[in-house]
């Protein structure tokens, strides 16, 4: 899958550059989904810039029309549990709402240690949670996707560059000894993901190790084992997050969701 139409949807934050970037080397058409045109006026010539808010269903129309496939990098960070909400979780029901069950490629970039619901992380933003939730709405949606699931940004010491990919989600400290990534390594695995079979239904935990970068991302993904078919959670996760638990308004989204 080459020369695809991409939205990306947080463009302007400190990954969603970086894949706009990536996206455009390898030979897609980039859509960059901004709160105003000058939030984007960073971007390279090549992106189109369309104005929308994901807390706006009725903004994203023109920013999904068309698209081949939508990478996720949209992030909450310091908004508390109601900016959690708001965009981590129902800022990817809309859009996924806005196309009208057109089949889209899709890579969703939430976080390391997204099932650890007890750390003290989660109880004071609920953000694991909501970002764990969005992850369900991508699966039962019947879209192809993957799911990356980074450790901490550019905490890299400089011969860090080869990428690790892990399933089942154990790494829970909370901080950096769960794993480092750079941000261009994460833009990289979201990109070449789009155009590689070997990731379709597949979530997986991004880290970077002592070692060279890889070239070909086909291995790797090719290594991973398939989310199973009709899963909420990902293939090796912890069932600590019962559907009979969780919120009525949630149950049924997921319903809505669900294509027929």
């Amino acid at each position: 899958m080459s020369n695809l139409t991409v939205l990306v949807v947080g463009a302007t934050g400190s990954i969603g550059r970086h894949v706009v970037t990536e996206a455009i080397a390898a030979g897609h058409r980039v859509r960059a989904l901004v709160r105003s045109l000058e939030r984007g006026a960073g971007f390279p010539a090549a992106a189109e810039r369309v104005v929308g808010d994901v807390t706006r269903p009725e903004t994203l129309a023109a920013a999904v029309a068309g698209v081949d496939a939508i990478v996720f990098t949209l992030g909450s960070t310091g908004q508390g549990a109601a900016g959690a909400r708001a965009v981590d979780y129902e800022g990817v029901r809309n859009v996924i709402a806005a196309l009208g069950r057109r089949p889209v490629r899709v890579a969703l970039m939430t976080a390391i240690g997204v099932t650890d619901r007890d750390g003290q992380y989660n109880r004071s933003t609920q953000a694991h949670d909501w970002k764990r939730r969005s992850e369900r709405l991508i699966r039962v949606s019947g879209l192809e996707y993957t799911i990356v699931r980074p450790g901490w940004f550019d905490y890299n010491q400089p011969d860090q560059h080869q990428l690790v990919f892990l399933q089942g989600d154990r790494r829970h400290a909370g901080t950096a000894a769960d794993g480092v990534v750079a941000r261009q390594q994460i833009a990289q695995v979201l990109v070449a993901s789009l155009a590689s079979e070997a990731a379709s239904r597949k979530t997986l935990e991004l880290v970077a190790e002592v070692g060279p970068a890889q070239v070909d991302l086909n291995p790797l993904f090719d290594a991973l084992s398939m989310d199973p078919a009709g899963s909420l959670d990902a293939v090796k996760d912890v069932a600590n997050m019962p559907l009979d638990g969780e919120p009525a308004d949630v149950r049924r989204d997921l319903e809505a969701a669900a294509m027929d």
